[in-house]
């Protein structure tokens, strides 16, 4: 595919080198000299200092031969624009547009395919609200990622070093395989599809697919702690915040929100009937003790500083909090803060990306979610008809090594699959792969029987 791709900032970057490596054609647009620098430094893709919104500069890029428009900078209206303009230049490209205006996107028709021709609008903040709510249902969970709507969990859970799992073979939890199935292990900088001879170690992050209504049974038999949430403290007030506050404000849990500005403070109370809001900074010790911090069951740091958010949860949990959730704006800094024992991270970049990459895989794919350390994939795709994959045992299937099919969804049921599973024309598939199989699982997906 050749795909145009406005805006080099975080969220550009890192989907030009993800579409790089997987031999995509690939153009970047951007106003400022330092990050066409480093794209130029750093990835392999064509780079353009200009203006997405000019509309030569578009023209040189290419976008008359493009598959895809990927408009991506930090702001809404060179978003749109640049979608206006390559609708004009090229009527068939596809154009995936990020908003984070939730103005835009709740304006009844403005957004209407046929009036701005934008083919999906990704807004990060929303998709992150939601991991985060997730994350709330599952406190056990250093991961949780919907498929099929809620039906099927990807859980990703963290092997302690007291676990009685550490040193255990994947092969002895065929008593469980109807249940759920280990579909990636990270460990440490490393991921890898597991097979059965593989043993769990100490610190391990596994990822295991189940049915949402076995999800209580299996947690209780890894022995993840899977308490209701009561007490939620929310630190930072900004959009992120205010949505997430908003969406549980009619919720039974006891929810607080912490923000220093006073005017932001004035807002939030004057907007959110039972979350109780706060005026004072999340790092100030005193504040967090005098309010009992250590009963809370999860500490959200979520304020728009990636330093500030880092402090706030290893003082929450200095201070005995059970879980604490942060948000991370530079995706560099994820490998770092997991090292210094920060349990969970939350990413509007990284949500961004997880967002944009199902528009970008080739075959019929419904949901794309990178996982921790972005070197592995789960792929929700639907099985075409006529392709290698179907009518067939999946024992016979030449899936590549490094990828497995984690779950089959046929109508109502949700199957954990074997060897002997076979699927079926439209059958929706959950299956893991590392990133550097994706290539030849495309091709599988798409692939049709002679």
């Amino acid at each position: 595919m050749k795909i145009i791709i406005v805006g080099a900032g975080e969220v550009g970057f890192h989907i030009a080198k993800r579409l790089s490596e997987e031999s995509n054609e690939v153009v970047l647009i951007d106003k400022d000299e330092d990050k066409i620098n480093r794209i130029n430094e750093n990835l392999d893709v064509y780079a353009l200092l200009g203006s997405g919104t000019s509309p030569q500069m578009l023209k040189s890029s290419g976008i008359a031969q493009a598959d895809m428009l990927i408009a991506a900078t930090d702001s809404d209206e060179v978003n749109l624009i640049a979608s206006m303009l390559a609708c004009h230049l090229n009527p068939s490209i596809i154009k995936v547009v990020r908003l984070r205006n939730q103005e835009y996107i709740r304006e009844e028709g403005l957004l209407n395919k046929d009036l701005l021709g934008i083919d999906q609008i990704i807004n990060p903040e929303s998709f992150m609200v939601d991991t985060i709510k997730n994350l709330i249902m599952v406190p056990g969970a250093s991961d949780v990622i919907d498929f099929d709507d809620g039906r099927v969990k990807l859980i990703g859970i963290t092997i302690k070093p007291d676990s009685e799992f550490v040193g255990r073979r994947f092969n002895t939890f065929s008593e469980h395989h109807e249940k759920f199935l280990v579909g990636a292990i990270i460990r440490g900088d490393q991921v890898f599809i597991p097979h059965g001879e593989d043993t769990i170690q100490a610190n391990d992050l596994i990822y295991v697919v189940a049915r949402s209504d076995d999800l209580n049974g299996i947690l209780g038999r890894l022995h993840v702690e899977h308490r209701e949430c009561k007490r939620i403290f929310i630190i930072g007030g900004g959009q992120v915040g205010f949505t997430l506050a908003q969406s549980l404000d009619n919720t039974n849990l006891n929810v607080k929100i912490i923000e220093k500005d006073s005017r932001i403070c004035n807002s939030l109370a004057d907007r959110l009937q039972k979350v109780i809001v706060i005026n004072g900074d999340g790092t100030d010790k005193d504040l967090l003790l005098e309010e009992n911090i250590a009963d809370a069951d999860i500490v959200l740091a979520i304020t728009g500083d990636d330093e500030t958010n880092v402090l706030i949860s290893l003082l929450a949990k200095r201070l005995g909090v059970k879980k604490t959730i942060t948000r991370i704006n530079k995706l560099s800094y994820i490998p770092l803060v997991f090292a210094i024992g920060i349990d969970t991270v939350v990413s509007r970049r990284l949500s961004a990306i997880r967002a944009i990459l199902q528009y970008v895989r080739k075959g019929k794919i419904i949901s794309v979610a990178p996982l921790k350390g972005e070197h592995a994939e789960a792929i929700e795709a639907e099985a075409l008809a006529g392709s290698n994959i179907v009518n067939r045992p999946l024992c016979k299937v030449k899936f590549p090594k490094g990828s497995i099919v984690g779950a089959i969804v046929r109508g109502d049921d949700v199957i954990i699959p074997n060897g002997q599973s076979i699927i079926q024309e439209k059958d929706r598939l959950i299956i893991f792969a590392l990133q550097n199989v994706i290539p030849k699982l495309e091709r599988l997906l798409t692939m049709h029987l002679d």
